[in-house]
């Protein structure tokens, strides 16, 4: 069988990959019932949405002729790189490393990391618009989970918060 749009058969397979990845793993939660939702439901039903979205994505790409075939280009290293980087950073930063005594910054300092590094994995960098951004998602995050979800986890650095 011949592939007939490369772009379009490989991002069907990785949509398949992460909802079969999805959908087992909720497998170990409590799924229950439409009505009375367990903490695996929705992750469940995630998964098996986006399997079925890959399936029909592959499907396409083995069947509908494109123009040009839809080659796959150049992988795009930098912006992968900046993308994974500046999520790792954030996972850091808000939480520490306690086992190798890295204190927790809190939320404020890893979401301006966190858009900072990003924001260089773009062609062009503007460092008042970045600032302004950050300063928008710090102050939105804050809000949202914070004072209105009232999650517990740190705001700001241990050394400055104690």
């Amino acid at each position: 069988m011949k592939i007939k749009s490369q772009k379009d058969f490989f991002s069907g397979l990785m949509f398949l990959a992460v909802g079969v990845a999805f959908a087992w793993g909720a497998t170990t939660y409590t799924v229950g019932t439409g009505a009375r939702m367990g903490p695996g439901y929705f992750p469940l039903m995630l998964g098996v949405v986006m399997a079925v979205i890959g399936a029909v994505i592959t499907f396409q790409a083995l069947t509908v002729e494109t123009e040009s075939g839809d080659k796959i280009g150049k992988w795009a290293w930098k912006p992968l790189f900046f993308i994974i980087a500046a999520n790792l950073v954030f996972g850091v930063l808000l939480a520490g490393l306690p086992s190798i005594g890295f204190p927790a910054f809190g939320l404020i300092v890893a979401i301006y990391a966190l858009t900072f590094i990003a924001s260089l994995a773009g062609d062009r960098f503007h460092f008042k618009e970045t600032l302004g951004l950050a300063t928008v998602l710090a102050a939105g995050s804050y809000v949202a989970f914070v004072w209105a979800l009232k999650l517990q986890f740190p705001v700001w650095p241990t050394f400055i918060a104690g």
